[in-house]
């Protein structure tokens, strides 16, 4: 092996262990593990005590049909609004621009325990804000908490707040991707602003759309922040209990690790599947 060859591995080593002892092991042996009955002393290999167990555990098909709920919901919802505020973020009318995209995409680092608390008390049935400006046009208050659909669209609501802006950044580096030229040569051959944006700005944004889609997917399959400090872990009564959710569950509660790593695996698989699915429904046409 040439010195040169020898030298770069050399300095790729750290790294290369570091990765190897805290991703590549863990994920090796999480796999082993969804086959072996952990409920036991000393764990045995079972084949239905994991994997048998999940294609017929009702927590699962409930927590898979809460999931994906919020992923065909909330996901085209978002991407829509990032679209949206990522056009206006580029408009050249916008005045102090830098602090409107500040402020956007604020809501990324802002502490999940944080707005988690804040969004529990904006939407409180006795002195929440939102159940107020309801009221005020004379409609009952809504029991956010204690209601499945009122807590599956207020978790719906916080992921779309929380990721829209991170979202519409995104587009927006897109958005300054295109160039000026184009545009230009349309408004000389009278093409309006909405014809334009249909069919000059959407075309050209479909690859930076299409990987926000699929980063919007992985997040959603793994989904666990909001139902759990938002909606008191999944409820009420699992209405919004998520596969992430469900996953924490049997590992750190259940403290059933052969279990939790089937979940795991499976979200992995349907990650990969709807992601993969999307870049066929997203691919050019030749």
């Amino acid at each position: 092996m040439p010195f040169r060859t020898r030298s770069a591995y050399a300095f790729l080593a750290p790294y290369l262990l570091v990765f190897a002892t805290f991703w590549l092991w863990p994920i090796i042996n999480s796999f082993l593990i969804s086959f072996q009955n952990t409920r036991v002393n000393p764990w045995k290999f079972s084949l239905a005590s994991n994997w048998g167990r999940l294609f017929g555990d009702p927590a699962f098909y409930n927590a898979l049909y809460n999931t994906l709920i919020i992923l065909v919901i909330q996901v085209p919802v978002m991407i829509a609004l990032a679209t949206v505020m990522a056009v206006l973020l580029n408009s050249p009318l916008l005045a102090a621009r830098p602090l409107f995209r500040f402020a956007f995409f604020a809501p990324v680092v802002v502490g999940e325990v944080a707005y988690a608390a804040v969004f529990r008390l904006m939407f409180s049935i006795d002195f929440g804000i939102v159940n107020k400006l309801i009221a005020s046009v004379g409609i009952a208050p809504v029991s956010w908490f204690d209601n499945a659909n009122a807590a599956m669209a207020l978790v719906i609501i916080a992921v779309t707040w929380r990721w829209a802006g991170y979202n519409a950044i995104i587009i927006l580096a897109g958005l300054q991707s295109i160039p000026e030229d184009v545009y230009e040569a349309a408004t000389l051959d009278r093409v309006s602003k909405l014809q334009q944006f249909f069919h000059i700005t959407l075309p050209l944004l479909k690859p930076i759309v299409l990987f926000c889609v699929v980063l919007s997917v992985i997040g959603t399959m793994q989904l666990f922040t909001e139902p759990f400090l938002i909606t008191n872990r999944g409820g009420p009564g699992g209405g919004t209990e998520t596969l992430g959710l469900l996953l924490y569950r049997q590992g750190f509660t259940s403290l059933n690790f052969g279990y939790a790593s089937a979940i795991a695996y499976t979200i992995a698989a349907l990650a990969i599947a709807i992601s993969l699915f999307n870049l066929w429904v997203g691919r050019e046409s030749k």
